[in-house]
């Protein structure tokens, strides 16, 4: 069995697999970390990125550890990850902005509609008065945001995207049989817990004062490398991609629009909290901390701190999802507003910063936590997680952003994503941190790029540290998912305009 030449922890098994021996702190040989990428991909894997998957898999109740072709150092545990446990939770591995997701709304707008740069510009214009980027910034910021008050902001946090709750924000109530999970509910498996918990914060962490703000946020997308991005579809070749498509509502040469954003201010803070009163537990107990990493903070599920952290998980990801669907309502009110007569649905919501209790090994098998931190679920059709969704006969949509240049894809499942834990990337995946990105990449090349390939944005200057060049060749994280039999592409997505945290766009 070889090692791979451009990284030599790696042992190689196929073209696009591989696995990184581990063993614990004991000296015990673990079930190795599972590689996902090509040669080319292997070779973007830094030394702390494998440190960091170390840690995990020699962590406490950690049974299984993926990297994907995606991934790179993070806090604590490797953006791009997956982990398993079926006895402990962890907050790292499921990262800071809890549930960052991903969704698509596909337009009945053919490409045409849309060539015309009058026409993206008055839709830039029209979504951006409604949906705010940047930190901090809110419904009450832009014109046309949707106005959300603190009571519904509470049922929404501990609902989420109830039938009921989505009518009050004004989105189609059946859009929520189109999310990866509506509704989260407390760690007991009711919506009472999480009611109690947010109390608490309310009356006991100081919440009371800054509540409304945090609600305000709901229809947002914030910064970073959060986007609203419309799109060309374009349907793969072969039955499985057509038939596929057509489960998903995809429509071949007409305009969709995907959206990249996640629990804003409110999943930071529950972030923020838990951190710090989990590494406070262990201090105070002398608990060591895996890999010495004040971000590999743990709980045995049961435990008090256990039940907190999933509650807290809990509220930040029900607030993702309502946000998701709020902004999607948004986008088609513009489109609406541009377009008179147009019509939109949702294609589907997914997470990739979340921890779910799933069957890792199929049906019968026993359930454990799966942690995706920058991963994506990759359920096949007939996957038990699946049963009673409108994708049971076919697998759920993979919405994988790529970067504006080389375009982003829509995926399902094969068998063979067992491998992974049910798991695919949640992109491409930086190759270069955001600092580098600024200090090397030219800005002038960067928006000429965009330019000579008709991609408008709301930016003066397209965001350097989020330039396609900082980021990992998209089609060959693609390659290494299919390769690896992982997943099939059904659609490649072709960028028209973005939306970006930026100043307005003076062409």
């Amino acid at each position: 069995m070889a090692t791979s030449p451009n990284n030599s922890a790696i042992h190689v098994t196929g073209e696009a697999t591989g696995f990184i021996p581990v063993t614990s702190p004991e000296g015990h040989e673990l079930k190795p970390i599972t590689v996902i990428g090509t040669d080319d991909i292997r070779g973007t894997f830094d030394e702390a990125t494998i440190r960091q998957a170390r840690t995990c898999r020699a962590a406490p109740g950690v049974t299984e550890v993926v990297l994907n072709p995606d991934a790179h150092v993070g806090y604590g545990a490797p953006i791009g990850c997956v982990m398993v446990s079926p006895t402990h939770i962890y907050p790292g591995p499921v990262g800071v902005d809890i549930k960052c997701s991903m969704s698509l709304l596909q337009l009945d707008v053919p490409e045409s509609e849309i060539r015309d740069k009058k026409t993206r510009r008055a839709l830039i214009d029209a979504i951006v008065e409604r949906t705010p980027t940047g930190a901090g910034r809110g419904s009450r910021s832009v014109r046309k945001g949707r106005r959300i008050e603190s009571d519904l902001g509470f049922e929404i946090l501990t609902r989420g995207a109830a039938a009921d709750v989505l009518e009050r924000c004004g989105v189609p109530a059946h859009w929520s049989q189109r999310c990866e999970d509506a509704t989260h509910t407390g760690h007991n498996g009711q919506t009472a817990a999480l009611e109690k918990r947010l109390t608490k914060h309310l009356d006991e962490h100081g919440w009371a004062g800054t509540f409304a703000d945090k609600v305000n946020q709901l229809g947002s997308y914030g910064g970073g490398n959060h986007f609203g991005e419309a799109e060309v579809v374009r349907i793969a070749e072969g039955e499985r991609a057509k038939s596929a498509a057509e489960a998903f509502g995809l429509r071949d040469g007409h305009v969709a629009f995907l959206s990249h954003c996640g629990s804003r201010g409110v999943g930071a803070k529950l972030a923020d909290l838990q951190f710090k009163t989990l590494g406070a537990h262990f201090a105070k107990w002398g608990i060591p901390l895996p890999g010495q990493d004040k971000h590999m903070v743990y709980a045995p599920i049961g435990s008090q701190e256990a039940n907190d952290y999933i509650d807290d998980m809990h509220l930040g990801a029900n607030f993702a999802t309502v946000n998701h669907m709020i902004i999607n309502s948004l986008v088609l009110e513009a489109f609406q507003e541009v377009i008179p007569g147009c019509t939109g649905s949702l294609v589907y919501f997914i997470s990739h910063n979340i921890a779910r209790q799933e069957h890792t090994g199929g049906a019968g098998s026993p359930m454990a936590w799966v942690h995706r931190k920058g991963a994506t679920r990759a359920f096949p059709a007939g996957h038990p997680g699946l049963v009673g969704t409108p994708f049971e006969a076919i697998g759920h949509p993979i919405l994988l952003p790529g970067n504006p240049a080389d375009g982003s894809s829509v995926m399902v499942a094969e068998e063979g994503a067992k491998l992974s834990a049910y798991s695919v990337n949640h992109g491409a995946g930086r190759r270069m941190g955001r600092k580098n990105a600024a200090r090397t990449l030219d800005q002038g090349r960067v928006d000429r790029q965009l330019a000579e390939l008709d991609i408008l944005t709301n930016c003066r200057q397209y965001p350097i540290d989020e330039a396609p060049a900082a980021y990992k060749d998209f089609n060959k994280v693609l390659d290494s998912v299919k390769l690896a039999g992982l997943a099939s592409e059904v659609a490649r997505l072709s960028a028209r305009f973005v939306i970006k945290d930026g100043s307005e766009a003076d062409d």
